[in-house]
């Protein structure tokens, strides 16, 4: 790795195997007492950690509690791209709040709406196709999928109903930078109780409000973090449409999460089951686009 720059100051190179990312992650410390993140990517995806690398800037700018970007380049030779940060100091969040009054949940919760709403306000690139067109290719593609999967779950047909009968809420949606992975799990917790964002590398462009597909694991985790997210967001209560497409983006995940499950095992199959029994009942069967915990 001599060809990152500053790597003669390394002091501390250890891997870290720990999340769900393809890419080479390492902690490290450097001869001045930095503390950095070291991720690396084949070559090939050099373009778009270079994209991923102008838009962390951006939101870094912005205020959004986040590792500072440092570096992207190539190292190894030319075979790997690398990308460099600022480590984030923390425990992560999926762990610390539960253990936090309730209270003290939702304010974290409202925080992180905060900070996604400032991801939002980076726009999408100019000329990608329609919201609609794009997601409806996904609709289709998960559905497909779902219904040849050898497995299947209790609810399946409401879930399938729903999906099938609001696909008009598609029509006209805007389009933004996305995290990708906006979750609890993606998220750390400062000694000093503040909330920092992390792994932005499933990062995409899309309907804002299809971020919160990803909110059923921090409902799991904490319903007052979740309900703090959708206020902090809002800076108050939403408006319906929201919830309707909230429940349409759920729906829509929870028909892939058995196929995905499939090539992880039976502890992650299970997982899945859980997750898709819990949206059912959130949503009363799908009769109700406000999730109970809200």
């Amino acid at each position: 790795m001599q060809d990152i720059v500053g790597y003669a100051t390394f002091t501390k190179l250890e891997p870290i195997t720990k999340g769900w990312s393809g890419e080479k992650k390492y902690y490290v410390e450097t001869c001045r007492g930095e503390r950095l993140l070291l991720r690396l990517a084949p070559a090939s995806e050099l373009g778009r950690k270079q994209l991923e690398f102008a838009l962390l800037e951006q939101a870094f700018s912005l205020g959004v509690s986040m590792a500072k970007p440092l570096q992207v380049g190539l190292c190894q030779e030319g075979e790997s791209a690398y990308s460099l940060f600022t480590w984030c100091e923390g425990e992560d969040a999926e762990v610390i709040l539960p253990t936090l009054a309730k209270e003290e949940q939702y304010r974290i919760g409202l925080r992180s709406g905060e900070m996604l709403r400032l991801l939002h306000s980076i726009p999408a690139p100019p000329g990608i196709p329609s919201w609609e067109e794009r997601f409806n290719t996904k609709v289709d593609r998960k559905i497909e999928i779902y219904q040849a999967c050898e497995l299947t779950f209790r609810g399946d047909g409401e879930v399938l109903a729903y999906v099938g009968e609001n696909r008009n809420l598609l029509q006209g949606r805007p389009q933004s930078f996305q995290h990708g992975d906006y979750h609890v799990g993606n998220m750390v917790m400062t000694p000093a109780g503040n909330l920092s964002i992390i792994d932005f590398n499933r990062f995409d462009f899309g309907d804002p409000w299809e971020e919160f597909n990803r909110i059923v694991f921090s409902a799991a985790t904490s319903p007052d973090f979740a309900r703090g997210q959708i206020d902090g967001y809002f800076g108050g209560k939403p408006p319906q449409q929201f919830f309707q497409l909230l429940a349409f983006y759920i729906g829509t995940n929870t028909l892939s999460g058995l196929p995905w499950a499939l090539s992880f095992g039976e502890k992650e199959i299970e997982t899945m089951k859980n997750q898709a029994e819990d949206v059912l009942a959130w949503f009363d069967g799908m009769k109700n686009p406000v999730p109970s915990w809200y």
